[in-house]
């Protein structure tokens, strides 16, 4: 396999966008991603992607690809002359090309690899010169249609603008993806003529030139049309978008995954899903995103790059990220940002923030919490309205609690602090100094509590009539230090342990 050729310079006026259309998401990635990828499949000796409109944004998408895409030989087409002309530069930035040169396109994104190899085979098998993959569609407005002699061979395409009447009735069209036999390719674009109803350079017309030169041409019908249909404006990207998800979610399916409704679940092209998981309606995987076997994720869930393990669940939740380890569980209603990282069986509950943070093995945080830039060793438990105070308004820093701690409800804990393994933090408290390992630390003010208040403070409310009720004048008690509490009837204490409307 000598080339395959990328066309990817058109401008797409028809998306409305400041970016390029071959840079528009589908599936999690750019339009381009897909048509390289399958090119690459071909395991060619050199990959071309001829650029034109936007090519600096193509261009440094390419560049920051990293090992997603192969290396590729990139061509300018400065002046958008026609497909013919768009090859021609192509050959201009490779030299010439000997062997076979596959010419496909950047926003064809749906075409499969396995259809280009049959491309290919078909190619060499009938010692072609020229193999067009062909669809046939039900509306075949717009296409060039495959003009086709008697006994099957195709004799030309012709494009529509230029069909007559019966040759618009045909319904098998050019995909404007070709297999050629390099040499021919480069002698017949040299050839090509602008007289046409566009002006432009076709390079449909090499398949009549390689006729009038005795050579064979062949074509390959795609068994699914819709591999060959292009993308031209933002309905037809969002139709291509519903049948590249149908296309994974049951893929995923026939791999051993569980997808109760696939009308409502989302799957990038790159995710990976392992055998027994169940994706419950709602679910959304994007790009980078690995779930292990076993897992439950959803309803209502959103995993963007994270890795998710054997075992674990997510639930209602959205992730961005992060790494669930295995057999761990998260939510419902649970935020899990960039840099969190859950040990095995641990848990994340509802309505909890992480961000930046460990939790060992077994560590819990059930609910009502932000855990930013922390390390929650193996086996603690931080309450519900826990919080710890990582940002100053100029720096941030960690806290870190040590393994199997305690730190009970509605705490504070003020970043930088460690608290100790099998330490315990009192409900309610603000720790600002670390807590040594198997100490408690209380760090609140004294209750107060100041008898009679109700009555003589809230006459005529409903909370009066209820302490009445409950017995609210009743003889005093003591306190929780033994001492004897004033009735309502004695003097009222002095405005230094009373309080105020």
């Amino acid at each position: 396999m000598t080339a395959v050729i990328v066309l990817a310079a058109g401008a797409g006026t028809r998306m409305r966008s400041a970016l390029p259309k071959v840079l528009h998401p589908l599936a999690g990635r750019p339009l381009v991603w897909h048509a390289v990828r399958a090119a690459a499949a071909l395991t060619p000796r050199t990959l071309v992607a001829v650029l034109g409109h936007g090519r600096e944004a193509v261009g440094a998408y390419l560049d920051g690809a990293g090992d997603e895409l192969p290396s590729i030989v990139r061509a300018v087409q400065a002046e958008q002359r026609g497909t013919g002309h768009a090859v021609a530069c192509a050959l201009t930035a490779t030299g010439g090309l000997t062997g076979t040169v596959v010419v496909t396109y950047a926003d064809v994104p749906l075409l499969r690899p396995e259809t280009l190899g049959e491309l290919v085979r078909a190619h060499h098998d009938g010692g072609h010169a020229v193999t067009v993959l062909t669809a046939e569609v039900d509306d075949p407005t717009g296409y060039g249609r495959v003009i086709r002699d008697a006994d099957g061979t195709p004799a030309a395409i012709v494009e529509h603008k230029d069909a007559d009447a019966d040759q618009r009735a045909v319904r098998e069209v050019n995909s404007g993806v070709y297999a050629f036999d390099g040499e021919l390719l480069g002698e017949s674009l040299a050839a090509l003529s602008t007289d046409n109803a566009s002006g432009e350079l076709y390079l449909t017309d090499v398949l009549a030139g390689a006729r009038a030169r005795g050579r064979r041409v062949g074509a390959v019908r795609a068994s699914d049309p819709v591999e060959t249909e292009g993308v031209n404006d933002r309905v037809q990207l969002s139709e291509m978008a519903a049948r590249l998800n149908a296309r994974l979610v049951r893929d995923l399916q026939l791999g051993g995954v569980t997808v109760l409704d696939p009308r409502t679940t989302w799957v990038h092209a790159d995710v990976r899903v392992d055998a027994d998981t169940v994706l419950l309606p709602g679910t959304s995987l994007e790009a980078g995103t690995v779930v292990g076997s076993g897992c439950t994720i959803g309803p209502d869930t959103t995993l963007s790059a994270c890795r998710v393990e054997s075992d674990a669940s997510v639930v209602r939740s959205h992730a961005s990220g992060a790494v669930v380890g295995p057999g761990a569980t998260v939510g419902p209603f649970s935020f899990l940002r960039p840099g969190t990282e859950l040990g095995a069986g641990s848990k994340v509950g509802a309505y909890v923030e992480v961000k930046g943070s460990t939790l060992g093995e077994g560590a819990k945080v059930p609910h009502l919490s932000y855990v930013g830039d922390a390390e929650i060793g193996p086996g603690s438990n931080i309450g519900a309205g826990t919080i710890t105070a990582n940002y100053d308004g100029v720096r941030k820093s960690r806290t870190v609690v040590g393994r199997d701690a305690f730190v009970g409800t509605n705490s504070t804990l003020v970043a930088p602090v460690v608290v100790g393994p099998g330490s315990y933090v009192a409900a309610g408290s603000t720790v600002t100094a670390d807590v040594p390992a198997g100490d408690l630390a209380v760090a609140r003010q004294r209750q107060r509590t100041v008898r009679g208040w109700v009555l003589r403070r809230r006459p005529g409310t409903p909370t009066e009539r209820a302490a009445l009720a409950a017995g609210a004048g009743a003889p005093a008690g003591r306190d929780a230090d033994g001492a004897p509490v004033s009735s309502p009837g004695t003097p009222a204490p002095t405005a230094e342990g009373d309080l105020t409307a």
